[in-house]
């Protein structure tokens, strides 16, 4: 989410969602690898230690901070409001957001974010416990259903941030809000097989992740 936000301030309007949903999309990339790498490694190393070389796995991108505070530099819109801003003997820092001329876009901005997150995270950790305990579904917790899941997350990622360019990121928003809360009640309320929540998964992922790219 941060490189999304250094990207946007770096990209021309008219090419800001297509750059920022690129960079949403490693998401979905860095998903698969750790899936990649969760079964080569409990596949090669004793269960009890597989665990622990994972969270040295996923600790090393961390090194990359030290590379980013030495060579990243804060992008020109950024130092330029800054340096106006003291100029005019504003002050700058956290707090303009509440701002009577801004405080209204970042209180929807903030609803927007929670609902977003909200959503993603409750049907993503929710609904397939649901769906394997009501319904004695037992693909969901398959590689094959996962690498769907996330191919349909990328698809989803790179489709919306084209869409939010094309359509404007309000009609995308909606499109993907909208979509995504349909497939949830035809998850939840039809008679849904193995087979078919396999090719749902794509769908899922598609809908739930691609939003973000806005």
């Amino acid at each position: 989410l941060v490189g999304s936000v250094l990207i946007a301030e770096m990209i021309r309007a008219r090419h800001r969602g297509k750059a920022v949903g690129l960079v949403q999309s490693s998401w979905a990339v860095g998903w698969g690898l750790s899936a990649v790498a969760f079964w080569a490694v409990y596949a090669l190393v004793e269960q009890q230690y597989a665990w622990r070389v994972l969270f040295w796995l996923g600790a090393l991108p961390a090194l990359f901070i030290l590379y980013i505070r030495r060579n990243i530099s804060e992008p020109a819109v950024y130092r330029e409001t800054k340096a106006q801003l003291a100029r005019t003997g504003q002050s700058s820092g956290f707090w303009l957001i509440f701002k009577p001329g801004v405080l209204r876009t970042t209180v929807f901005a903030s609803l927007l974010a929670t609902g977003m997150q909200g959503a993603y995270y409750a049907v993503t950790t929710w609904l397939p416990t649901y769906l394997k305990m009501e319904r004695n579904l037992s693909v969901l917790g398959t590689s094959g259903y996962l690498m769907v899941l996330i191919f349909g997350s990328f698809a989803g990622y790179l489709t919306s941030a084209w869409l939010s360019d094309r359509l404007g990121r309000r009609r995308c928003f909606i499109l993907f809000a909208v979509c995504a809360g349909v497939l949830v009640t035809c998850y939840t309320q039809l008679p849904i097989t193995d087979a078919a929540m396999m090719v749902l998964g794509f769908p899922l992922g598609f809908f739930l992740s691609g939003i973000f790219s806005g």
